[in-house]
């Protein structure tokens, strides 16, 4: 049997898309379109400079987080013109010949590189949709990370793209960290209080590139999962295909082009207590029209120790919800031993209770 490959040109030639794309019936979107989620909007600039009205919106947004996990960012301070240069990079990255965009492809137990759907590392239930992956860290020993990870893996010509995703990358970093000011907020802390723990950070850049597809009845782009990550900064286009799931629906979220989706990862969840919690949310596809997404997910260091932070079990009065542990242990549980869904953390926590055992 000939190994199977996710490159979009031919698998569009096809009828009927391959079984291993087809999800359960179970899972699978629905032929009807869902009703639109009434997001959290969070006027960034404003909470920062203090301003009544968007600290005002602030229990809202808490309670956004407690429920469901997810909200979006306007007033962000990221240039439209970088947004743009991003995208056309994310376009040309895609454009090239397959041969060529797995020059960097991801090897198996890694989080970056090229990915096919995952081809390789999943036989069923593949995702409609490919991937690139870098890591990116605003530690100074990150300062020419992106640059450098394009220079080696694709070529001196690619140069000029890891300029560009250094700084966006960058500009992430700076906008996710206030947005864990917001945050902390919410849960009673002060500005600040969670900074520290992504010092030193050991974060990923995400391009995604879903392909029209001839069955979308019957794929997903990405599967509902909760992120293991801390925080998701995403931005999407225009095309639309962003489901959360909430009140025991899927519910689809509007593109905006002035703002960034922020979900709650499971890391972030368990630095919370589980007073946060991990927004569970997939991607559909559609049979005429290509999706992209720029999506960021900071993390701590590697080694960092994720344990709430006494002040916040001081006002909490809760017993603590899962154990401590490491980036890097969680990071390594998602990649060799568990597929990520939305009971990845709670999987993640028996593991350790277990002693780390399979």
């Amino acid at each position: 049997m000939a190994t199977l490959v996710f490159d979009a040109a031919v698998l569009s030639r096809k009828d009927d898309i391959p079984p291993q794309f087809v999800w359960p019936a179970d899972e699978a979107p629905s032929v009807h379109g869902v009703e639109e989620i009434a997001v959290p909007v969070v006027d960034i600039a404003g909470f920062l400079a203090g301003d009544g009205a968007a600290t005002g919106g602030l229990r809202d947004l808490a309670a956004a987080c407690e429920k469901h996990g997810f909200f979006q960012v306007v007033n962000h301070g990221v240039d439209p013109a970088l947004l743009a240069k991003a995208y056309r990079c994310c376009d040309a990255f895609y454009a090239l010949p397959l041969a060529e965009k797995q020059r960097a492809q991801r090897r198996l137990g890694e989080n970056h590189g090229y990915a096919g759907s995952f081809v390789g590392r999943f036989g069923s239930k593949l995702p409609w949709k490919e991937t690139v992956s870098f890591n990116c860290s605003a530690a100074p020993e990150g300062a020419r990370k992106v640059v450098d990870y394009f220079v080696a893996v694709l070529g001196e010509e690619y140069r000029d793209m890891g300029e560009v995703w250094q700084e966006y990358c960058d500009e992430m970093t700076r906008l996710a960290l206030d947005v864990t000011d917001v945050l902390a907020a919410c849960l009673g802390l002060g500005r600040g209080a969670l900074r520290g723990f992504f010092a030193g950070d050991a974060s990923l850049m995400r391009l995604n590139h879903y392909p029209p597809c001839q069955q979308p009845h019957l794929t997903l782009g990405t599967g509902p999962h909760h992120d293991p990550t801390s925080l998701t900064l995403l931005h999407q286009d225009d095309v639309g295909g962003l489901e959360v799931f909430t009140g025991g629906a899927w519910r689809a979220v509007r593109p905006r082009g002035d703002a960034f989706v922020v979900n709650i990862g499971d890391t972030f969840s368990a630095l919370t207590n589980g007073r946060h919690i991990s927004c569970l949310h997939r991607a559909v596809v559609n049979s005429s029209l290509a999706r992209r997404s720029l999506t960021f997910f900071l993390n701590p260091q590697l080694d960092c120790p994720v344990a709430p932070p006494a002040e916040l079990l001081a006002i909490d009065g809760r017993p603590r919800a899962y154990p401590d542990f490491t980036w890097r242990e969680f990071l390594e549980f998602t990649q060799k031993h568990y597929r990520s869904d939305w009971r990845t953390l709670d999987a993640f926590a028996a593991w350790i209770n277990q002693g780390r055992k399979g």
